[in-house]
Parts: structure tokens; sequence; C-alpha cells
């Protein structure tokens, strides 16, 4: 009688078992990068705040006085118009370039001068006032 080879290879289950096994490891790698994605997306904010505060310190050391709501963060970067205009206004400006920054997702940042007191808000990841987590609002006045 002829003696049967036993075919080498895996069976389904075991094929099975293992893409099981890679499919949670997976998992379990992807929950931390996205959320370490989210905190430097946050902490980039964080910055770009820092940033700002430190060019409107600069521009108050120039001028005697913040920039008002009205004239916002964009007499950091153009001589505003208006009451009270800047008199020790530099030349180039507070910030490098010609814009403000925007926050890690892209949105713009909120000024509010209020008794002498700014504050400076980055909605978030959603663009909307409130949330949690990286949809949560940023503010100067938090950090």
């Amino acid at each position: 009688m002829p003696v049967k080879k036993r075919q080498a290879g895996f069976t389904l289950i075991e094929v099975m078992v293992v893409l099981a096994i890679i499919g949670g490891i997976m998992a379990l790698v992807a929950g931390n990068i996205l959320g370490a994605a989210d905190d430097a997306l946050i902490k980039t904010t964080k910055s770009q705040i820092k940033l700002i505060e430190g060019a409107l310190d600069m521009y108050k050391l120039d001028n005697y006085t913040y920039p008002t709501t009205e004239q916002g963060l964009e007499a950091l970067v153009k001589k505003p118009s208006g009451s009270p205009e800047p008199k020790n206004y530099r030349s180039s400006g507070y910030l490098k370039g010609n814009s403000v920054p925007t926050d890690a997702w892209g949105g713009e940042f909120l000024y509010f001068l209020n008794k002498g007191q700014y504050e400076i808000i980055s909605l978030g990841s959603d663009a909307s006032e409130g949330g949690e987590a990286d949809a949560a609002d940023i503010s100067s006045q938090e950090m």
C-alpha cells in the first residue's frame, strides 16, 4: 500500500488565529498613535499662542497698550489704523512673515481685549465653541 505524504502548510483555523492576533495588536498600536497625534496638535496650538503672547507683549512695550479687539491680531503684522494709534510701531511688525499664525487645524485665533487683559482662543479641531479632547477650546487664560 502506498504511503501517503502529509501535506505541509497551515490550516484555515491556524491562519485565522494568527490574523486575529495581528488585528488585536494593530488596534492597540493605532489607538496609541492617534492619541499621540491629537496631543501633538494641541501642543502645537499652545506653542502658537505663546508665540503670539510674546509678540503682544513686545507691541505693548513699544506702544504702551495692547491692540484693541477691533484692531485684532493683524496689528502684529500690519500697523493698525484707528484709536489708539500705535506711535512707536516697528516697521517690520511683531511677527515674522506677513500673516498671523493659525492653530494646528488651520483655524484663526480669536483675540479679545477687556480692561487691559487679552485672551487668545483656538476653537480646536471642530472650529466651534466647546468640545472635548482635541475639539476643546484652548484659551491663553487657561494655559
